[in-house]
């Protein structure tokens, strides 16, 4: 992670065309795009309660939030955020790379992040399945403190 910039690649192997892909759209902020095959990063300085959700959907279209506590909505994280999304899609291979400036974020992230990385792939059915580097207990929760499994410096 060069300065400021989060760099994310996300891939998805197996049979894509059973996979819903959101049709291509211009790279704009879009609101509920987890309710179909979205990536996700959730990102916090180590110990600290307040966090980031950036989504990421293959259309292009992405979403930033900031939350001061464990599912306590703070606001939209600022425009200036405007990710670089790349799509490679083939029979076998979904890759969604995503780059993102965190300083727009204006949350301290000069040192160490921890990063919750996780997606939400819709099937051509319409059923949804939730994937992460680490879940918590019970339901799907990407904003679970066990969710932020990987840390960076």
């Amino acid at each position: 992670m060069p300065g400021d910039m989060l760099s994310l690649r996300y891939m998805l192997s197996g049979d894509i065309e059973r996979v819903r892909i959101p049709d291509a759209s211009r790279s704009a902020r879009a609101e509920r795009l987890w309710q179909h095959t979205c990536c996700e990063a959730f990102v916090r300085a180590p110990g600290v309660a307040s966090y980031h959700e950036l989504n990421f959907s293959p259309s292009g279209e992405w979403a930033a939030y900031s939350f001061s506590s464990y599912r306590e909505y703070g606001s939209e994280a600022g425009g200036a955020v405007d990710p670089n999304i790349e799509l490679c899609v083939t029979r076998e291979t979904l890759t969604l790379e995503a780059t993102v400036r965190l300083q727009p974020l204006d949350a301290g992230y000069a040192g160490r992040v921890a990063i919750g990385l996780s997606a939400v792939i819709e099937a051509r059915d319409g059923s949804l399945s939730y994937w992460a580097l680490a879940h918590a207990p019970g339901k799907p929760d990407f904003h679970h403190d066990r969710a932020f499994a990987l840390e960076l410096p």
